[in-house]
């Protein structure tokens, strides 16, 4: 090996595993970031460190692709944290290469960040002069294979140190791919074989393991419906296709779903958003979960088998070789939701005289391109994409947020989306006014990571959902409500073209920047009103309502 530093080494060894580096220098990984670039690492400077691990994180969900965040120790460290929670919680693969407290012991300001990292459920590993390199392989082979994010800690004395020559152990060897387990899936094709109403529900684990044509198929062989959870979007689409399970589908296709005296859960973890709070699958259905998690990850499934998507689906396409026994219900499903209602259109009289975000969210799918791809802060408007807009793929839906229910991360992840996205589509940021102002500073970084791109700011002039949920119930609005904010002025200012929407007819201006090519970045500030509220929030209302009712009573 060449001689390196320290820094050099940890940048060589993340130079075999990925390509794409976001953060904000400091004194603490300066060398980190000098050694990245001698690499030949792609460095995209964000402007507050909170955006390091998001854009990371984001990059991985549009791509499939590992990249790293960087910050410098102490508050640059803790700044990232709430990212660094949310992938964590989303089971997200990403690297923090931080600076941390010199090996010799804490300075004054210095804080235990291996103590912080484990309370959010992050592991640190701490390089050293004798193994950075082995260390480094080590913590993002432990990252890829527990599917998490890990913090790479160099410290302070050590960066610019030259480091002690290794040779790198082979990385283990993938596991081998699971089908079956005690014979789970013989058990599975007989109850789907007998089935006369099955359903077919796709997670991400699916769309990972790449199952859509295999479970695609199995649902062409038995005559299944089929549906996916937001992060599944589209895997499944064909004849017998639903659409979103939980909050962000019809009631239609609710009713349908419900229906079911066979459902196989293919790499969803069944979460109380795509239970609909236990109202998604009726009390005397058969729930067969495939996943790789050690056990059931529901109390509602019936038989769990542990195995991976993909040759699982394979398998039971082998087992299941007998005639299509639920043709009826395919046909039954077709009428049913041609003839039921779909997603409501919204209105044009709206009580405040604000854009209705649903008759919006309508408009701007026919002008948005086709080839999109969408991330989404979280916020009360996170349904409206999923619900209106057209998504190619499940990888076009990144959705940001929502395992750590924060807001505030969109900017940051359409910049990791941003260097992720390269085949020419256009990246649309739906996100809320707060979210919006709480990463303001990294518009100028979309700005200048993106070729092209569209944000659409839902400006209700308030924190939405907290609008609905506790405003409704009588309680003070004014800490709720944000003064509003002419975001078009400030998106100008930073590099970005934008205009103001007031009305429908105002998305001429958005259409004739995408006539005109779609380059650059377009900020849409979208004036909606507050009146309307989303159907998945009323849902989770309601279910909280119950919740607490039963445990009063």
């Amino acid at each position: 090996m060449t001689s390196l530093t320290v820094s050099g080494r940890v940048a060589e060894v993340l130079s075999g595993y990925l390509s794409d580096v976001f953060g904000v220098m400091g004194n603490g990984n300066v060398y980190f970031l000098d050694a990245a670039e001698k690499q030949g690492l792609r460095f995209s400077a964000v402007r507050h460190e909170g955006a390091a691990i998001a854009a990371a994180d984001a990059y991985y969900r549009a791509s499939g692709r590992l990249a790293a965040g960087t910050t410098t120790y102490g508050p640059g460290y803790t700044n990232a944290l709430t990212a660094l929670a949310e992938a964590v919680q989303a089971q997200i693969p990403v690297v923090l290469v931080t600076g941390d407290a010199p090996s010799s012991g804490a300075r004054p300001w210095d804080v235990d960040q291996a103590a912080i990292a484990a309370g959010l459920g992050a592991a640190t590993f701490n390089v050293t002069r004798e193994a950075a390199g082995s260390i480094t392989q080590e913590a993002v082979e432990y990252a890829l294979a527990k599917r998490t994010a890990v913090v790479i800690a160099i410290p302070y004395d050590l960066a610019a140190l030259e480091a002690a020559d290794e040779e790198l152990p082979v990385p283990p060897a993938a596991a081998p791919v699971r089908d079956d387990v005690d014979g789970g899936l013989e058990r599975a094709a007989r109850l789907l074989a007998e089935a006369k109403r099955p359903l077919i529900l796709a997670g991400r684990g699916a769309h990972l393991a790449g199952a859509g044509p295999e479970l695609r198929g199995l649902a062409d062989r038995l005559g299944a419906l089929t549906a996916g959870t937001a992060l599944a979007l589209n895997l499944l689409k064909g004849e017998g296709y639903l659409g979103v399970a939980g909050g962000f589908g019809t009631e239609t296709a609710a009713g349908l779903m419900g229906e079911a005296d066979v459902v196989l859960v293919a790499g969803a973890s069944l979460s109380p958003f795509t239970m609909r709070f236990g109202h998604l699958i009726g009390p005397d259905s058969t729930v067969i979960q495939i996943d790789t998690a050690l056990e059931a990850t529901h109390p509602r499934v019936d038989l769990f088998v542990a195995a991976d998507a993909k040759a699982a689906a394979s398998r039971l396409l082998r087992l299941l070789d007998g005639p299509v026994t639920a043709e009826a219900w395919r046909a039954e499903a077709r009428k049913r939701l041609a003839e039921g209602p779909g997603h409501d259109a919204g209105s044009g009289d709206t009580p405040d005289g604000r854009l209705d975000p649903r008759a919006l969210a309508t408009a701007l799918d026919a002008i948005l391109p086709e080839r999109r791809t969408v991330v989404q802060d979280g916020g009360h408007f996170l349904g409206w994409a999923p619900m209106y807009w057209r998504i190619p793929r499940p990888q076009d839906l990144v959705m940001v947020g929502t395992a750590y229910q924060t807001i505030g991360l969109g900017l940051a992840s359409a910049v990791g989306v941003a260097r992720a996205v390269d085949d020419g589509r256009t990246l649309v940021l739906a996100s809320g006014d707060g979210g919006f102002l709480m990463g303001l500073s990294d518009l100028e970084s979309l700005v200048g990571a993106a070729a092209s791109a569209v944000v659409v700011i839902y400006n209700d002039a308030a924190y939405g959902a907290e609008i609905h949920q506790y405003g409704s119930r009588g309680l003070t609005e004014k800490p709720m409500l944000i003064p509003e904010v002419d975001f078009s002025g400030v998106a100008r200012a930073l590099g970005a073209e934008s205009a103001i929407i007031r009305e429908l007819t105002d998305l001429s201006a958005l259409q004739d920047w995408i006539d005109d090519g779609a380059k650059g970045t377009f900020v849409a500030d979208c004036r909606i009103t507050s009146s309307v509220r989303a159907p998945w929030l009323s849902e989770w209302m309601k279910a909280s309502q119950a919740a607490k009712e039963k445990v009063a009573g």
